[in-house]
C-alpha cells in the first residue's frame, strides 16, 4: 500500500453520475455499459505522474542502491507483532513466509504495491550487525499485523468463499489484520517488481480500495442529523421526487406500516434511507460538507486525506444537486471510501476519537526482532473527534443494530455495530462496520507491545462483502453469520 493515486474514483464518480441530477436516479442497470466499461485493473493502474512510492523497475532482482549512498542492496527481513518471520531475501530474491504466503501476499509485497515497496527506505537501511554474513543487509521492521490473527481470517473467507476484505483494528489505530479474498501464492513471482494485475486486480487489496460504503455512512449522519437538532421525523416510506424516488429497504415488504413518526433511534436502527436523505436535505449541502470534515476527517479534497504510514486513505464526496446531497445521507451518489476508513469510523463511533491508522510497529535489528533501531508510528493520534454531546444517542443506536445481529463475543465484551448495503458499479457490496468492545476498556491505554491485547483490549471489525449474490444475501443483516465468523476467527487466535 503506497502512495500510488487510486483511480477507482474517477469510475465510481462515473458511474454515479449516471444515477445523480435527474438523469437517472434509481439504481443503475449496468449491464448495457459493461462492455464499454474498463476493468478494474485498468482503471486503478497508477499513472504515471503519481507513482511517488511505485518501484521504477517492471522486473528483475531486488533493486541495488547505490553503495555510495549507505543503503544496502538487500532488504531486511519483516516480522509480525509477535516476532513471527513474514518476508525476508534469499539469493537475491524475497520471500513471504510460506505459512502466511496467501494471507499476506496483496498486503505486504511490492508486485502487489504492498509495504514491502513502502518502507523500501527503512529497510534497505544497512544493518547494524551482518545479517546471515553479510553486511549488505539492510535493517529489519516489525509490523503491527498479528499474522495468527491474519491467516485464521483468511482461512475463513477462503472457506466460506468471501470475495471482500476484512479489517482489524486495535483501540490505538495499529492494524491487527488487513486481510483480502481471494490472494495468490507470492512465492511464484518473485521476480516481479510490480504488477497491475496483481496490484489492482481480481487478487489486489480490496481493504484500500474505494466503494460506496452504503448505510455505514450513517455512523456519521446520525452525529449531524443529532447536531442539527434533526430528532424526529415523518418517514413515508418512499420519497417521490423525478422519475426515480428514494425508498427505504423495507418498504415493499412493510409498505402498509408507512408512514410513520420515526425517532432518530428508530431511523439509524432500521436503517431508513429516507429519514436521512430528508435530514441532509433540510440541514444543506454547506453545513453537511462542513460536518464531515470537522467531526469525521471526510472529504473529497486533497486537504481531507489521511495519511497514514502506509499511504494515503483518500475519501470522495460531491454535491451537484439536491439529489447528491439526500443519496450521499446513506452512503451513495458520489460518496467513496474503503475499509481501513470504516475502521477508522467505528473506533471513533465506539470511543469518541478518531485515530489515525497505521501498521509500523519498530524499526529492528534484521536478526533479532527484539532488539529496537527505533520506534515505529506514533500510536493514538487523534485526528477528528464527536462532541460529546452527541456520543451515546450513536452508541445506543449501534447497540441497537448489534442486537439483532446475533454475533456472539467474549464475557466482559459488548458489540456495536452498523450494517451497510451499497449499490456499487461492480454490483452490490455489503459491509458490516462494528466493534467488539472489552466492557473495561477506555481506549486510552498505550500499548508497548500487544502481548496481553486480548485480555484488555477492543477490536474494531470490519467485514466487506462483494459477492454476496453467491451466498443469497440481498441485505447486509443477512450476512451476520459470516461477521460471527470473522468475530470468532479474531478472538480465538489473540
Amino acid at each position: 500500500m503506497n502512495l500510488i493515486k487510486k483511480k477507482l474514483a474517477v469510475l465510481a464518480a462515473a458511474a454515479a453520475a449516471l444515477s445523480s441530477c435527474g438523469s437517472q436516479v434509481g439504481k443503475v442497470d449496468h449491464s448495457t455499459e459493461s462492455s464499454q466499461m474498463p476493468t478494474q485493473a485498468e482503471t486503478s493502474a497508477p499513472d504515471e505522474s503519481s507513482q511517488e512510492a511505485a518501484p521504477t523497475e517492471a522486473k528483475g532482482e531486488e533493486s541495488s542502491p547505490e553503495k555510495s549512498s549507505g543503503k544496502a542492496s538487500v532488504r531486511g527481513k519483516m516480522y509480525d507483532c509477535d516476532g513471527r518471520l513474514l518476508m525476508y531475501s534469499q539469493d537475491g530474491r524475497r520471500y513471504v513466509s510460506e505459512e502466511f504466503a496467501y494471507p499476506f501476499a496483496n498486503v505486504l509485497t511490492e508486485m502487489s504495491a504492498g509495504l514491502d515497496g513502502t518502507f523500501n527506505d527503512l529497510l534497505t537501511e544497512k544493518n547494524p550487525t551482518p545479517v546471515d554474513g553479510s553486511d549488505d543487509v539492510g535493517q529489519g521492521i516489525q509490523v503491527t499485523f498479528d499474522a495468527q490473527v491474519q491467516k485464521a481470517v483468511y482461512d475463513y473467507m477462503q472457506s466460506m468463499n468471501i470475495v471482500g476484505s476484512a479489517v482489524v483494528m486495535r483501540t490505538d489505530g495499529s492494524l491487527m489484520a488487513e486481510v483480502s479474498y481471494p490472494s495468490y501464492d507470492p512465492n511464484t513471482y518473485t521476480d516481479t517488481k510490480y504488477d497491475e494485475e496483481l496490484a489492482w486486480g481480481e487478487c489486489g487489496n480490496k481493504a484500500f480500495q474505494n466503494f460506496e460504503p452504503g448505510s455505514c455512512f450513517k455512523i456519521m449522519s446520525e452525529v449531524i442529523s443529532d447536531k442539527h437538532g434533526v430528532t424526529s421525523q415523518t418517514d413515508p416510506g418512499i420519497w417521490e421526487f423525478g422519475d426515480f424516488p428514494i425508498t427505504n429497504w423495507d418498504y415493499e415488504r412493510n409498505a402498509s406500516s408507512y408512514p410513520m413518526e420515526r425517532s432518530l433511534y428508530s431511523a439509524f436502527v432500521n436503517s431508513s434511507n429516507i429519514y436521512f436523505a430528508k435530514s441532509f436535505d433540510q440541514i444543506g449541502a454547506e453545513d453537511v460538507l462542513s460536518d464531515l470534515k470537522t467531526i469525521f476527517h471526510f472529504g473529497g479534497d486533497e486537504e481531507d486525506d489521511i495519511h497514514c504510514d502506509f499511504g494515503s486513505l483518500e475519501n470522495n464526496i460531491e454535491i451537484y444537486c439536491d439529489d447528491d446531497l439526500r443519496r450521499s445521507a446513506f452512503g451513495q451518489s458520489y460518496v467513496l471510501t474503503c475499509p481501513i476508513f470504516l475502521a477508522a469510523l467505528g473506533r471513533e463511533a465506539v470511543f469518541g476519537d478518531m485515530v489515525k491508522p497505521f501498521v509500523l510497529e519498530n524499526v529492528v535489528d534484521s536478526n533479532d526482532c527484539s532488539s529496537v533501531i527505533d520506534p515505529g508510528t506514533a500510536h493514538s493520534e487523534v485526528i477528528a473527534s464527536i462532541p460529546a454531546e452527541y456520543r451515546q444517542g450513536l452508541l445506543d443506536g449501534m447497540t441497537g443494530v448489534a442486537s439483532g445481529l446475533s454475533v456472539s463475543v467474549p464475557a466482559g465484551h459488548t458489540l456495536y455495530a452498523k450494517t451497510g448495503t451499497a449499490e456499487t458499479w461492480i454490483g452490490d457490496v455489503l459491509y458490516i462496520t462494528g466493534c467488539v468492545k472489552n466492557d473495561s476498556d477506555s481506549g486510552t491505554t498505550v500499548y508497548t507491545d500487544y502481548s496481553d491485547y486480548g485480555q484488555t483490549g477492543s477490536y474494531v471489525i470490519v467485514m466487506q462483502i462483494q459477492n454476496p449474490a453467491a451466498h443469497g444475501f440481498s441485505f447486509a443483516s443477512e450476512s451476520a453469520r459470516v461477521y460471527d465468523g470473522i468475530v470468532n476467527a479474531v478472538v480465538n487466535n489473540v
